[in-house]
């Protein structure tokens, strides 16, 4: 069980039968009145984002998260293919489960897969991953002063927007979270 007074962003809670991540969380003391504990909560199995109000002491039940190191191995053409890195057992995951992540796995790509009573909750890829650029404009020479950008696709699909002097062929790193272009590797 856990106690209001132990919050902190980042921790997960059972609320409702659902797993929950706390995303913010503030202690009020009102000059009349008891104190309270206004939260923003995220369902990890809705996606929904929640406020929700506590009172001091409150107890809650913590959500047993599993969290395992595994590796995407392909796409069926309906689900991801992941495998566990120490049982070797696979499970198929679908675009939802990944949140928007999809665009960025590579074969052979290892990621934090967090599950909760044995239901896909997310998948953490890594912060960063180099991808090649498959196509877009060819950059012009002295069109790099202005420092304007362009969009390219990457081997896995992906399209993001990329400084004028990034050709056909370079390989860059992309940031995960973002999707931006951070520079070229």
């Amino acid at each position: 069980m856990i106690d209001t007074s132990d919050f902190k962003t980042g921790l997960t809670i059972e609320l409702d039968g659902d797993p929950c991540k706390i995303v913010d969380f503030q202690h009020v003391k009102p000059g009349k009145g008891a104190a309270f504990v206004r939260t923003k909560i995220k369902n990890l199995k809705t996606g929904a984002s929640i406020e929700r109000t506590f009172r001091p002491g409150e107890k809650l039940q913590d959500a047993i998260m599993e969290r395992k190191q595994m590796q995407y191995l392909y796409f069926d053409g309906e689900s991801y293919v992941f495998m566990d890195n120490n049982t070797y057992e696979q499970s198929s995951l679908t675009e939802a489960q990944l949140g928007g992540g999809e665009k960025f796995l590579k074969e052979n790509m290892d990621c934090l897969v967090t599950s909760f009573k044995g239901e896909v909750m997310e998948v953490e890829l890594p912060n960063t991953v180099e991808l090649k650029v498959i196509d877009t404009e060819p950059g012009i020479k002295g069109s790099t002063a202005s420092g304007g950008t362009k969009p390219a696709t990457l081997e896995t699909g992906a399209v993001v927007n990329v400084p004028f002097f990034v050709n056909v062929d370079d390989v860059l790193r992309i940031d995960t979270r973002t999707g931006a272009y951070i520079e070229r590797a």
